[in-house]
């Protein structure tokens, strides 16, 4: 009976280990998920950092190169407003309008954004730490390209978002994050008013931007085989 009794803790101690191994190794190759926050426009109706923040939210699709690189693709859609009534350097479009008489241009509607981003981890991103030291907090730098759309402005350009990241695996496929992107426009019509001062502009100068600051969560999908796909 005592033989019996170790030989089956024997076998248990050896196929429990071999089963977490197998769980602790599962890797995915991409995630998928939502992601909700708010966001600013810098332009000629705010040029405060954070003022005039409007809604903003989207998808969020990561492509997971290893623990260290991803590849994003996020869709977004901000809201942006504001006015030139308080603003005292505003000049009204037409030169020969009294002084008293400046334009209070009012800005209102919305900015859709498709980027694609590559993200570079500080620290190796998984559940388990393991023999890999995988951490479950990472924080990242994000740079790509993306395209714009404002119906307020009914502009259409090229963007370049550059930024940060903290994610944080609360499960085994679950992910939290918190996005912050810095996205520069080739465009000065986003809030539909350009050059209202007269200027011209070349690059990123005198050009309208934005930002955006977001929450995503997002799920594991499509795991890697574990026999084929060692690193």
């Amino acid at each position: 009976m005592n033989r019996t009794y170790l030989l089956l803790l024997l076998l248990l101690a050896l196929a429990c280990p071999a089963g977490l191994t197998a769980q602790e190794a599962t890797e995915y190759r991409m995630e998928l998920g939502a992601a909700a926050g708010g966001g600013f426009g810098l332009n000629d109706v705010n040029s405060r950092f954070y003022g005039q923040t409007k809604p903003a939210g989207g998808i969020v699709a990561r492509f997971i190169l290893n623990p260290r690189m991803a590849v994003k693709t996020a869709l977004t859609h901000l809201r942006l407003g504001g006015s030139t009534a308080g603003v005292d350097n505003f000049y009204p479009a037409h030169p020969d309008a009294a002084g008293q008489e400046r334009l209070a241009f009012r800005a209102e509607g919305g900015v859709t954004d498709l980027s694609a981003l590559y993200e570079i981890h500080f620290l190796p991103y998984g559940y388990e730490r393991g023999y890999q030291g995988f951490y479950r907090l990472v924080p990242y730098l994000q740079v790509g390209l993306g395209l714009t759309y404002s119906d307020a402005g009914s502009a259409f350009t090229a963007n370049f978002p550059i930024g940060a990241g903290l994610k944080y695996k609360i499960g085994r496929r679950l992910n939290l994050g918190l996005d912050w992107l810095m996205h520069f426009t080739l465009s000065d019509r986003l809030e539909g008013l350009e050059a209202p001062l007269g200027i011209g502009s070349g690059g990123f100068r005198n050009k309208d931007h934005y930002c955006v600051t977001l929450l995503t969560l997002t799920y594991d999908l499509a795991p890697r085989c574990p026999d084929c796909n060692k690193d």
